[in-house]
This record gives structure tokens, sequence and C-alpha cells, in this order.
């Protein structure tokens, strides 16, 4: 017991003998995240319609930019499917496979969602107005999304 304590009495100090690196290359250390202006124009938006899911505009960002998507789809999807989040069952604010799945929670939803549009073979590698398409193919569907994607602004 008493070699153990002084074999680790050893060690710590030794720890404490190690020189210090200092680092001299600025680029070395990141800089502050500059603020997404994305967060706060969808947030403002969602909040504009009176959306229970302004909160979570990071996170459509977040998902959108996780899997390349175009960020206004994710939420411009919501609007037209749960009016932004005001109408919907199982935390599927999407409509996600005709309101049958249900998520743990909006949040994870969104991330679930997200990935299948930039994953799954129906989906994958198409452009947003081919995705909206396949996604619901009512007739105007697609135009319906776009509207609230240009009142987004520009991706």
């Amino acid at each position: 017991m008493r070699r153990m304590l002084s074999t680790g009495f050893v060690l710590w100090v030794g720890t404490l003998a190690l020189p210090q690196v200092q680092v001299s290359d600025p680029l070395a250390i990141e800089p502050p995240c500059r603020p997404d202006i994305r967060v706060a124009r969808l947030e403002s938006f969602l909040a504009g319609y009176g959306s229970p899911v302004a909160p979570l505009a990071a996170d459509f960002i977040a998902a959108a930019d996780q899997h390349d998507l175009d960020w206004r789809l994710l939420p411009s999807i919501a609007m037209v499917e749960s009016s932004g989040g005001k109408f919907y069952a199982r935390n599927n604010i999407f409509g996600w496979d005709s309101c049958r799945t249900g998520f743990g929670s909006v949040r994870e939803g969104i991330y679930v969602v997200a990935a299948r549009l930039a994953n799954s073979e129906l989906y994958r590698g198409k452009e947003t107005e081919e995705i909206l398409r396949v996604y619901n193919p009512a007739p105007d569907y697609d135009t319906r999304v776009s509207r609230f994607m240009e009142l987004l602004g520009t991706p």
C-alpha cells in the first residue's frame, strides 16, 4: 500500500514538472462563433405566425446544415402540414408517414425527418422541388411549401 502511494505521488509530481506548452499560432485558437442570422430570421418568422416551435429555430437550421438541405425546407413543410406546429399528433409536425409515425419529441422529429430527406433512397440526391413532389404528390403541395420558403428569404 505504501509503495503504491509513493509511486502515485511520484507520478503526480512528475506531471507538475512537465514543461508548459504555449500556443503561439493564432490560427490554432478557434475564433468566437458569430450568430447565425438564419436562426433569428426563422425564429421571428415562426413567432409571427404564432408558432409554438419558434424556440426550435436553431434546431431546424442545425438539422438542415447537418444534412445539406435548404434551411427553409423543414420549417416550410411544418407550416403547411401543422400550421407551424399548432396542430399535430405524436410530436410529428411534418405529417411524416401520413402522421402514422410519432417521435419522442418535436426536436427529435426535426432531426429524424431531416436525416430521412437526405439519406432515404426516395429523396437522396434530389432537388428541393423533386423532394416535395415525392413527399406529398398533391398537385399544389410543392407550390404551397415553396411560398413559405420564399417568405423566409434567400437560402
